[in-house]
């Protein structure tokens, strides 16, 4: 009998972000499809995409929920980090950190695969469950004091691409 060639495996990071590009493809507002898994102890433990909350009418079938605030406010509040965004949707990084709590999976010390870095508050809620790794594949426009939480907080984090090109919903990853 002839002896096998091994095939060459994929690696896990190129399987997460393959998963992470599935579950981002859920997304229901157009605004931001995004996606979120956690991984822990090389298992892929939740997902989470951009959508409504259960029950309620997402984006692409109700129309978006619009928030306006302006440039002042924006500069005054941290947790106003743009002049206009859809309200409807819960972000992808909550999305999976709260199936996480409702499964009743620990997700402390878990790593986040995410298509770009976390606003500010899913950053917190990311901190206040103990993550210690955040892998974003995009910057996102007002990254600056998530930047700065996780690295005042000890989460790691790397984006992967590094270009200067903002995350564009409409292009593939």
């Amino acid at each position: 009998m002839k002896a096998r060639m091994p095939r060459a495996r994929m690696s896990r990071e190129k399987y997460y972000l393959e998963v992470l590009e599935a579950v981002r493809k859920r997304s229901t507002c157009d605004r931001g499809k995004s996606g979120a898994i956690i991984v822990k102890e090389g298992r892929v433990i939740t997902t989470g995409y951009v959508g409504a909350p259960t029950g309620c009418g997402h984006c692409d079938e109700v129309g978006h929920l619009i928030e306006f605030h302006s440039p002042e406010e924006s500069e005054k509040s941290p947790c106003v980090e743009k002049t206009k965004h859809c309200i409807r949707t819960v972000h992808a990084e909550l999305n999976a950190i709260l199936q996480a709590a409702y499964f009743g999976v620990s997700i402390k010390f878990a790593t986040m695969y995410c298509t770009m870095v976390p606003c500010f508050s899913c950053g917190q809620a990311i901190v206040n469950v103990r993550m210690a790794r955040v892998i974003a594949v995009h910057p996102y426009q007002t990254q600056e004091r998530t930047v700065e939480l996780f690295d005042h907080c000890g989460v790691e984090l790397a984006i992967l691409k590094q270009d200067n090109k903002l995350y564009n919903p409409e292009k593939e990853l």
